[in-house]
């Protein structure tokens, strides 16, 4: 059995047809129920599995469905049609503030983050030096969250959701935050993450740190898979050539129909 299995996942949106250009017209519409709703399906049949110790690289496009599907693999959306399977603990790091309060401490958000992680008060006695120790926040503990600068912020996030071993972990562009000491420092904690047998989900714009890192990837385009599997290299790629080519509006089946299947799918 697979610890995390997604099964042609659609999410869909309906979008209203405001014109934000003219609130009155707006307002008008939406009191005589005259607005149109539209389908968006920000995804569509998205298929994937991870074992333990798997590292799943998601690339694509900006506006390639990749979020949203993060947000449906952590349990935050539900799937409009299709479905998601974990097994074990999660921790999803989605966004630098979330589960975060600007105006408590260091500290305090620290704990704070354990609690909504799931963790008690006695583990987090325990793990918190640590988790400060990694994040190089030792001098800022009695700092507002709002205080910090982004790099910060995110260096608390990754350590809070590497150090406390969850079985599952989602990251959603977070190595690419920080120095290059603390990335490179982030990637040897994502290799030993893996070695203690968690699957990691990594969103990524980098296919050389996809190459570098990952044991699968998967490759979204307006909300599709157009490939899945272990062949990292070749994935990539082929992505590389696509964006290269000036196709990154296209479809990429169009350009290659026969050679965009990939392994999975």
């Amino acid at each position: 059995m697979h610890i995390l299995e997604a099964h042609e996942v659609s999410i869909r949106y309906m979008v209203r047809d405001f014109n934000d250009d003219n609130l009155r017209k707006s307002i008008l519409r939406r009191l005589k129920g005259s607005y149109r709703k539209a389908p968006f399906w920000a995804n569509r049949g998205v298929s994937f599995y991870l074992d333990r110790g798997d590292l799943l690289g998601i690339i694509g496009a900006n506006g390639a469905g990749k979020s949203t599907l993060l947000k449906a693999v952590a349990g935050i959306l539900k799937p409009t049609e299709g479905w998601v399977r974990r097994e074990g603990s999660l921790a999803a790091l989605l966004e630098l503030g979330s589960g975060f309060d600007a105006e408590m401490t260091v500290r305090e958000n620290t704990y704070l983050r354990g609690a909504i992680l799931g963790y008690t008060r006695k583990f987090m006695d325990k793990a918190y030096d640590e988790i400060i120790s990694f994040a190089e926040l030792e001098r800022f503990q009695d700092w507002q969250f709002c205080q910090l600068s982004s790099g910060m912020k995110s260096r608390l996030a990754f350590s809070i959701a590497s150090l406390v071993q969850p079985d599952i972990l989602i990251l959603d562009e977070v190595l690419s935050v920080g120095d290059g000491a603390f990335r490179a420092k982030s990637e040897a904690k994502m290799r030993e993450i893996i070695r203690r047998g968690a699957a990691t989900v990594l969103v990524s714009h980098s296919p050389a740190q996809v190459r570098e890192m990952c044991s699968k990837v998967l490759w979204l385009h307006r909300g599709e898979a157009v490939a899945f599997g272990r062949d990292v290299e070749e994935i990539c790629d082929r992505y590389e050539d696509f964006l290269s080519c000036g196709h990154s509006s296209a479809n990429p089946g169009e350009q290659d129909a026969g050679d965009m299947e990939g392994d999975g799918l």
